[in-house]
């Protein structure tokens, strides 16, 4: 134990050292005064990276459902979906997910990174070929940790792809056993840098040379296509995909994650996956928001256009002031720092000298180098908080780190 503690210390020591510890900043959500947050001691700040992208938390609609569910079924589930049965408003949440993706059946998790790891590991785990056959997985090099995870714990040989490169995607599938099951495990939107996946192009060497595809959508759904299923529904291209994953925790507002595919497939992995069936699930009333939120959404086609215009509007900003914006085409506008200390430091400034808040992303969840603050400005976000927030940083990134206006 002492031998442990010591390891803790030192590495503790190092990451400071290295000016990436992570400190958690004390902020409250306001449902009615979102985008602002509330300090200890009482102070507003305006918050630019939250993934509460269409400020559904505080909506309403989700709220009222989420009370009176509380009010009608308490707090919590009481257990596994097993042991303490399961809500109606499981079944409804669960066949509202499938119908935004266009699929047979939906599986709800306690979070999106348990979707993606129980799904995936189940998956890989499995025999469809017997035992002296293993998957062989195709992973996009940035995928989430939550994918990664999930790859990690099964028994699948794996296969990194550069990110959102096709051919070299096709070169790996091209030199894998033809006899192999295999699976493509990619996202949609990169939320760190703010790209999107080919999804057509990789469902195009998914069917030439049968492998499954797993595509996790949690940074689109709720905004991307013409109901909020996502970049693949945009795309026109859902139905090809054969797992679709996603997450109520982001556009939708409240929390849990899901799965959505043949009835079949999801039936297997709800009956064998045990991060389904040894969790807790989730309570009524988070449920009851999400069903709630995911039918708003739908139909509030005015909120996702809103979105899409304010991203516009900040990086057209950022790129008027000469500000290090990384180049995007999705709703995520990132800022390249380059420095894990100068990254920590501007937003602190940001934060203490201007009562606003952006998130410094550092290594790991970047390269080093690559640090950079991540603004995700939304519906409740106005031209003049934009403004503000430009003539901050101005003050704030030294000159030699900005580009050429």
């Amino acid at each position: 134990m002492n031998a442990f503690k010591e390891h803790c210390r030192r590495s503790l020591t190092s990451i400071r050292d290295q000016g990436r510890y992570r400190i958690f900043t004390p902020l409250q959500k306001r449902a009615d005064d979102f985008p602002y947050y509330g300090r200890p001691d009482g102070a507003r700040v305006l918050v630019w990276s939250s993934n509460d992208y269409l400020a559904m938390g505080g909506h309403p609609v989700a709220v009222n459902a989420a009370c009176l569910a509380a009010r009608t079924m308490g707090a919590g589930a009481g257990g596994t979906r097993n042991i303490s049965g399961t809500s109606p408003v499981h079944d409804e949440l669960e066949a509202e997910v499938a119908d935004l993706h266009g699929k047979q059946a939906g599986l709800l998790f306690t979070s999106g990174f348990v979707s993606n790891q129980a799904a995936l590991s189940t998956i890989l785990n499995s025999a469809p070929f017997g035992a002296d056959q293993p998957w062989q997985v195709f992973s996009d090099a940035k995928n989430h940790a939550s994918m990664i995870a999930g790859i990690k714990g099964s028994r699948g040989i794996v296969n990194i792809f550069r990110h959102n490169d096709t051919a070299h995607l096709e070169a790996l599938l091209r030199a894998a056993p033809k006899a192999a099951p295999k699976l493509i495990a990619f996202e949609s939107v990169y939320s760190m840098d703010a790209d999107i996946a080919p999804i057509g192009a990789i469902c195009d060497f998914a069917e030439k040379y049968g492998a499954m595809t797993y595509l996790d959508e949690v940074h689109a759904v709720g905004m991307y296509g013409p109901n909020g299923g996502g970049v693949s529904e945009r795309d026109g291209v859902a139905g090809r995909v054969d797992i679709i994953e996603g997450t109520l925790a982001k556009a939708f507002g409240c929390h849990g994650g899901y799965i959505t595919g043949d009835a079949e497939v999801v039936d297997f992995i709800r009956s064998t996956a045990p991060g389904f069936i040894f969790t807790t699930s989730l309570p009524p009333m988070t449920a009851a928001a999400a069903l709630a939120s995911v039918r708003h959404v739908r139909q509030d086609h005015v909120r996702r256009a809103k979105l899409f215009e304010r991203a516009a509007a900040l990086k057209s900003r950022f790129d008027a002031a000469g500000l290090p914006r990384i180049e995007s085409i999705s709703h995520i506008v990132p800022l390249h720092v380059g420095e894990a200390a100068l990254c920590m430091d501007v937003s602190q400034r940001l934060l203490n000298e201007f009562a606003m808040y952006a998130t410094p992303i550092n290594y790991p969840t970047v390269a080093r180098g690559e640090e950079r603050l991540r603004f995700t400005p939304g519906p409740m976000h106005t031209d003049a908080m934009m403004n503000e927030l430009v003539a901050a940083l101005l003050q704030i990134i030294p000159v030699e780190r900005r580009r050429a206006a």
